[in-house]
């Protein structure tokens, strides 16, 4: 699926032929163990963890850059960076997860920089806002509201953005926002009340 996939499978040739050699082992390891074999740059768990964050990661930056090709080049990205900064002993210092989403979210923004415009995901892509069909007048009110609340997030500082982001269009947690963003739960809702409220004012009409 993504431009990364050839080193990948490689790593999954290494961690079966690994496994197939852990006599007694019929379970992946738990979270921890893997974590810790992970940042020694082990296979079996560098192959696992990108099975399980590779599809959150590629949702993240499509909802950030609104074209699937690019979303998949850039989530290629992050796991060559994650790869990178492992072998050379600069891995994550406490949540794997908030330092894998925080290396995404810094490849998004450099791509932006590079292109000194921001976009976002084409909102008829994400989960739709309920509408009723049998009243036409509704759906063309949900598809103008639809078209403020995309040029309403281009106004937002890039924290209110990421907020949104994480906790309406990937339907996060305050929690796993938190460990994301590296900030307290508290400052979480904070910013997300702030968003909001932004949000509102740019949608008035």
């Amino acid at each position: 699926m993504f431009g990364l996939n050839w080193l990948f499978c490689a790593l999954s040739f290494v961690a079966s032929s690994v496994m197939r050699g852990e006599e007694g082992r019929a379970e992946p390891p738990d979270q921890p163990e893997l974590l810790e074999r992970a940042s020694r740059a082990d296979p079996t768990a560098l192959t696992i963890l990108y099975d399980q964050y590779v599809d959150k990661i590629y949702s993240y930056v499509y909802h950030r850059v609104g074209q699937a090709q690019l979303a998949e080049d850039l989530t290629g990205q992050v796991f060559m960076r994650m790869l990178e900064a492992i072998r050379s002993g600069r891995g994550w210092r406490t949540s794997f997860s908030g330092w894998l989403y925080r290396i995404a979210h810094n490849l998004v923004i450099d791509h932006y920089r590079r292109r000194q415009r921001a976009t976002f995901v084409e909102l008829d892509e994400a989960p739709p806002l309920p509408t009723s069909e049998a009243d036409p007048f509704q759906a063309v009110q949900a598809r103008l509201d639809n078209e403020r609340l995309r040029s309403a997030l281009t106004k937002l500082t890039e924290e209110q953005a990421q907020v949104i982001t994480l906790r309406f269009l990937e339907d996060l947690s305050i929690a796993e926002a938190a460990e994301i963003m590296n900030k307290t739960e508290g400052a979480i809702k904070a910013l997300q009340y702030r968003a909001v409220l932004a949000l509102r004012r740019f949608m008035q009409p």
